[in-house]
């Protein structure tokens, strides 16, 4: 397979370094009784490290090429050929009744897509070990009060507790790409308030929607522009970027109280 060519239309750069390989390995530290996903294994580079490890490897593999190599190479594994946003993760979890663990070099155009499909099956899932562009990892671990510090962060900070692990130079892939890698570890947390997620998220996008303006103007744009914040605890004069985690839980939280009390009254 040395002679496949990596597609652009599927995001593909092969790892060649086995340095950066046994670093990840590392990092995910795959243990025997382990239910591990493998998004795109490509030519099985680290599809090869963790059949070693674990005896209930899924790889999930878009390119049709590899499919057959991969069945045969690692006889041992479930392959489906598909893309992963299209598969069910709570059918895969019913079938082995185990939270699962997510791990690989991922399409960085679809880095958010993903995080997300992985936030909202959040309660199945144990960590996912990713490389990303080295960019987007710096928007995911970012702190309040820098220019990174966004949606995604927020939000995975509710859902996760996410860290960089390394940063990985463009020399160790085939075709080399234009930037910077990164591999982040996401760690879901087991328990959240699961009766504001919905409420949480749309306060969320709502106070980025205009980041350049107070939290007071871009929430009174938003679909929650008939809540008045001012009793909410948290001040309305910062913007977004300058809030903290418990911030944001604090205006959702208020936010549904209201919008209980406004559906009691109607």
């Amino acid at each position: 397979m040395n002679d496949l060519k990596p597609l652009k239309r599927f995001g593909q750069n092969y790892l060649k370094d086995r340095n950066i390989l046994n670093k990840i390995i590392n990092e995910i530290n795959p243990q025997k009784d382990d239910s591990i996903i493998e998004i795109g294994p490509g030519t099985g580079v680290l599809t090869s490290k963790l059949v070693e490890k674990t005896d209930n490897l899924l790889a999930v593999e878009i390119d049709k090429r590899v499919s057959d190599y991969l069945r045969e190479k690692f006889p041992s594994i479930k392959l489906i050929t598909n893309d992963f946003m299209n598969i069910s993760l709570p059918d895969i979890y019913s079938s082995y009744n185990k939270r699962l663990r997510i791990a690989g070099n991922i399409p960085y155009n679809l880095t958010s897509p993903i995080l997300f499909k992985l936030m909202d099956n959040y309660k199945i899932i144990s960590d996912a070990v990713f490389m990303v562009q080295y960019e987007v990892a710096k928007r995911i671990t970012a702190k309040s009060g820098t220019k990174d510090y966004g949606i995604l962060s927020v939000l995975l900070s509710y859902f996760s507790d996410v860290k960089l692990c390394f940063k990985v130079s463009p020399n160790v892939f085939y075709p080399k790409p234009k930037v910077f890698s990164a591999v982040i570890h996401v760690l879901f947390k087991q328990e959240i308030n699961e009766e504001i997620i919905n409420v949480f998220i749309n306060v969320v996008k709502s106070s980025f929607g205009n980041r350049r303006k107070t939290l007071k103007n871009s929430l009174s744009n938003s679909i929650f522009g008939n809540i008045d914040f001012k009793n909410s605890e948290v001040d309305l004069s910062l913007r977004p970027e300058q809030l903290e985690l418990h911030d944001f839980i604090k205006l959702a939280e208020f936010a549904r109280k209201n919008m209980e009390h406004a559906e009691s009254q109607t």
